[in-house]
């Protein structure tokens, strides 16, 4: 899956090709993962939508909406966290030069707030493969916030 993952022991794993309908597999692992480790109502919003962001831009702009290349979603627990990974098969993209879609030019867009969703919702992001894999990590927090 990526550079991010060489040493990673997986709760759970899928790949899947790339069609815009099967974002329905992934939230039905990210569903299976909230439950397995018990992640509280309020923040499960946001690793749904965080996760869902990831797993289309996988689909449509990593690989294109071609259905010969995979997506591949994971994710893993340690150290009072869980963390999914996303990777797919594209050229990856520059994640550290985005433009920040709060600037009054970007508002409009229709595109171009996914990883900025990603880092807004979750406690930590990272790329490798040129982009085309993410770690996103959520920090575990007891039912009762």
């Amino acid at each position: 899956m990526g550079a991010l993952t060489e040493d990673v022991n997986f709760t759970q794993r899928i790949e899947f090709p790339a069609r815009a309908e099967n974002i329905s597999l992934a939230e039905k692992l990210i569903d299976e993962a909230c439950a397995r480790v018990n992640v509280p109502e309020s923040q499960y919003g946001n690793i749904l939508i965080a996760l869902t962001e990831a797993v289309n831009n996988a689909i449509h702009h990593g690989n294109a909406l071609d259905p010969a290349k995979r997506v591949q979603l994971a994710y893993a627990v340690a150290d009072g966290k869980v963390t999914f990974f996303v990777s797919d098969e594209g050229p990856g993209f520059d994640f550290q030069h985005l433009p920040d879609p709060t600037d009054p030019q970007n508002i409009e867009k229709p595109h171009g707030r996914g990883v900025f969703l990603m880092r807004a919702l979750s406690d930590g992001v990272a790329f490798s493969d040129n982009g085309a894999s993410v770690a996103i990590s959520f920090n575990l927090k007891p039912a009762t916030e």
